[in-house]
């Protein structure tokens, strides 16, 4: 007898189709497993064995057992396959009509009792049903997760029996539903309680409207790490597929969805964090933090602490808004189009250019600190700002200042322009950028003497006019002037000092 039962495989935020092929035989008992199947995959049969005899079915013991997870080729992890090998068995027994079986998909961790464990990467696996058509069968801890995939039949499950009593008929499995559907809830902090600070602010608005990479840089306690943790409540909420893209990745994790559903992620990891940790890799590649922080905002704290190695890692990312991340036999690719935004001190010691304090480092020590920033990195931040210490007029003053929804608004506006034009402004390709520019002769000819006396790459010259543009967006100009040149050219000074040293 021949069983074939659909279900899915895991691989990133892929979950390709796998058919569990089971066939009874005559010959020496026994039970084989192939099909590229790693440790926890050939551990399925013994829990498939006692789970299928301690929820009372018959296990064909006199037989030989060939399962095959086709297709072959393809990497097979984690216990998500015993359900459907389960039910493999039991078509191919005899004791479940294969009938009951066609257009279902199936996963699940089975417990030697026949109980239904929840698995991690449903929500991939859920979407890519979707798509095909099907219904799906999980654990009810995984079913709120499966749900989110929106027009997809989910059938939760608690034990193997439930699952036979609903395919033979007994009791039909009722299709789940989300309870309470989910919606951001729009917790963040607001920038109408940053006191002062105008320039940053200014600089804050520009990069949500473009989607531009920043760098503060100032003293301690003068409101970078605040400031940096805005930026979420002034970028537009999420779009329905942004969200499910969000909630994938987070799924892949294992990470609870409910919590920051709808929201833009801000990850904001120490700065030990390895370079596995933040762009992924691992034996089993799971995602770093830049694709935790797709469609939202990496924050990297105390920036020259991080080790240069990490620092270096995230350039192609940067650019591309993916990671690729390949392995001897395997290789996954996660999406990673973040906003960077970082903070660091102008010395080891914090203080240097502070009027309220001396700064303690010597001249060799203030070089060696700044230089852990390479050029090509500097080259990928589009605005580049100090933030000075407030005086404490300003720090005490009752004035308040722009609310994060009034500005909120000015960045939509923009974007909209953006979005006529095909793509926003920091993801804009130097063809569509320069048509998109569209410079006069005057303006063409001063900003070239400005870039050679500033000595600015190339790659600088595209980063200020993509912020020129940005700028131009908010103003609702057609196209930067010579003002939105100079100050986009403003945003590029801190770079020039930290490459002095």
């Amino acid at each position: 007898m021949l069983a074939i039962i659909a279900t899915r495989a895991g691989l990133g935020l892929e979950a390709p189709e796998v058919q569990v092929e089971v066939h009874l035989a005559n010959g020496l008992p026994g039970m084989t497993l192939v099909g590229l199947p790693e440790a926890a995959v050939k551990e399925s049969r013994e829990r498939v064995r006692s789970a299928l005899v301690n929820a009372g079915f018959d296990f064909p013991n006199t037989r030989r057992i060939v399962l095959n997870l086709a297709p072959a080729d393809l990497p097979k992890v984690g216990g998500r396959f015993d359900l459907p090998i389960a039910l493999g068995i039991l078509v191919a027994s005899g004791q479940l009509p294969g009938e009951a079986l066609e257009s279902i998909e199936s996963v699940g961790e089975l417990a030697l009792d026949g109980r239904l464990r929840p698995i991690t990467g449903v929500l991939p696996l859920a979407m890519a049903a979707r798509r095909a058509g099907r219904k799906l069968i999980v654990p009810r801890e995984n079913a709120d997760e499966a749900a989110l995939a929106g027009d997809l039949q989910v059938l939760p499950a608690d034990h193997l029996l439930d699952v036979m009593a609903h395919l033979l008929g007994q009791t039909p499995i009722a299709a789940h539903r989300l309870a309470v559907p989910p919606v951001a809830d729009g917790i963040e902090g607001d920038l109408a309680e940053v006191r002062g600070q105008h320039q940053a602010r200014r600089a804050l608005e520009i990069a949500a409207a473009g989607s531009h990479n920043l760098l503060f840089a100032g003293p301690p306690g003068t409101g970078k790490t605040m400031l940096a943790s805005r930026l979420p409540g002034i970028l537009p909420p999420l779009t329905e597929d942004e969200a499910l893209e969000v909630a994938a990745i987070r799924s892949v994790c294992g990470l609870p969805l409910a919590e920051q559903w709808g929201r833009r992620p801000f990850r904001a990891p120490h700065h030990t964090a390895s370079a596995v940790a933040l762009v992924g890799g691992g034996s089993w590649p799971r995602p770093g933090e830049i694709s935790l922080a797709h469609h939202g905002v990496l924050f990297l704290d105390e920036l020259p602490e991080f080790s240069r190695h990490v620092l270096e890692v995230m350039r192609e990312p940067m650019e591309s808004g993916r990671i690729h991340i390949a392995r001897a036999n395997h290789e996954r690719r996660f999406p990673a189009r973040f906003q960077l935004v970082a903070a660091m001190n102008p010395c080891p010691c914090g203080h240097l250019g502070d009027p309220r304090q001396a700064c303690q480092c010597s001249a060799a020590q203030i070089q060696r600190y700044q230089s852990r920033l390479s050029g090509p990195l500097l080259d990928r931040i589009d605005l580049q700002i100090e933030v000075p210490a407030l005086p404490p007029e300003q720090l005490t003053s009752r004035d308040v200042g722009e609310s994060s929804a009034e500005v909120r608004a000015r960045v939509m506006a923009a974007r909209e322009r953006q979005y006529a034009r095909g793509a926003l402004n920091a993801h804009l390709g130097g063809r569509e950028l320069e048509a998109a520019c569209a410079l006069s002769t005057e303006d063409r000819a001063w900003l070239a003497g400005v870039l050679e006396r500033l000595r600015l790459s190339a790659r600088a010259y595209h980063r200020v006019l993509r912020v020129a543009l940005t700028l131009a967006d908010l103003a609702a100009k057609p196209h930067p002037e010579r003002g939105e040149l100079m100050e986009a050219i403003g945003y590029r000074q801190l770079d020039r000092q930290l490459r002095q040293g």
